[in-house]
């Protein structure tokens, strides 16, 4: 069967040149900036990662409100690993619950990361959300990263009662990397039958390591396939791209879709990931699960982080929160 978007390889053709296609405002705002991300983390390496990760952990942190608390717990037995717990300070009984994996290309980030995005959804949605401290890569390779997000979802599910969480209601969620993660996430959930996945909410998910598609060779300005390359072979070492890799670590090997919760997926129409992600869209509609597909004209990697910057990430986190409120009602 011929995937969509699946049947060239990068080098038959010259890759498409988007930086004209970009979004007038988007690529203003990428301009202005003092720092060329995606010139930074094109050169990522074993030797600069952990340099390039105080880097971007040395960014202030967003201003936050005190009507949201946010509390760390340990997950045992997992080294570093940790969860962090957002909740509102109005007190919640049976409450929705988003287990999340921050974005990052699985070898840079942390779960702060995420602090003003539940900052906003635990006030006016009544979630409590649960933001993984995975350990990354290339220190700690698949599988060490995902069983981290699945400890994550086991910590929720043992915790719900105490947090105020109704365990029917607990979705994976996730940005680039972090929507990786929770795509691997649900299908390991599935198919090992011990905790149930209510619905999974992936940003531009970062889903599949053979880098095939037409899109992946585009230079994306913030995660290009130089970085691409770097972070999947810091996940999968010499497997990357081989024929032994599991759907777990990559969730556009499954060949069986079957059985996974609701999803939405969400994705800028310039990304690398573009084409993968529709793939992986189209594939879940096969196979019957219930499949959200928004794709943005003009939107690169990253681009609903511009917040009230630019019209289409207005739209898209628009659009990504009545898509959450929808499952969570």
């Amino acid at each position: 069967m011929t995937q969509l978007g699946m049947n060239q390889q990068p080098g038959t053709s010259a890759p498409l040149d988007i930086r004209p296609l970009i979004d007038p405002e988007v690529s203003a705002l990428l301009a202005a900036s003092p720092v060329d991300i995606g010139a930074t983390l094109s050169s990522l390496t074993v030797e600069n990662v952990a340099m390039i990760r105080e880097m971007f952990g040395a960014t202030p942190p967003p201003p936050l409100s005190d009507r949201v608390t946010r509390e760390d717990h340990p997950l045992d037995g997992r080294g570093t690993a940790s969860v962090r717990v957002h909740r509102s300070t109005t007190p919640v009984s049976n409450a929705p619950c988003l287990v999340w994996m921050h974005g990052g290309g699985l070898v840079i980030g942390d779960n702060r990361m995420d602090d003003a995005r539940f900052d906003k959804w635990c006030q006016e949605y009544g979630i409590v959300a649960i933001s993984v401290e995975y350990r990354l890569a290339p220190e700690n390779p698949y599988p060490t990263p995902l069983e981290d997000c699945y400890a994550a979802l086991a910590w929720a599910h043992a915790h719900a009662r105490e947090l105020g969480v109704d365990p029917a209601r607990i979705g994976v969620g996730g940005a680039s990397a972090g929507g990786g993660l929770a795509a691997g996430l649900a299908l390991l959930a599935r198919d090992r039958g011990e905790f149930a996945v209510a619905f999974e909410l992936l940003i531009y998910p970062m889903i599949d390591d053979r880098q095939i598609t037409r899109s992946s060779s585009w230079s994306d300005p913030i995660w290009s396939p130089e970085a691409n390359t770097f972070g999947w072979t810091a996940y999968l070492g010499g497997a990357k791209g081989g024929s032994d890799v599991a759907p777990y670590a990559a969730a556009a090997r499954a060949t069986d879709l079957a059985g996974l919760p609701p999803t939405l997926i969400v994705v800028g129409a310039l990304d690398g990931f573009s084409d993968e992600d529709i793939d992986y869209a189209v594939r879940l509609r096969h196979a019957g699960v219930s499949t959200d597909l928004l794709v943005y004209a003009g939107a690169t990697h990253g681009f609903d982080t511009f917040g009230d910057f630019t019209a289409v990430s207005r739209r898209a986190n628009r659009d990504i929160e009545e898509w959450l409120q929808r499952q969570i009602s």
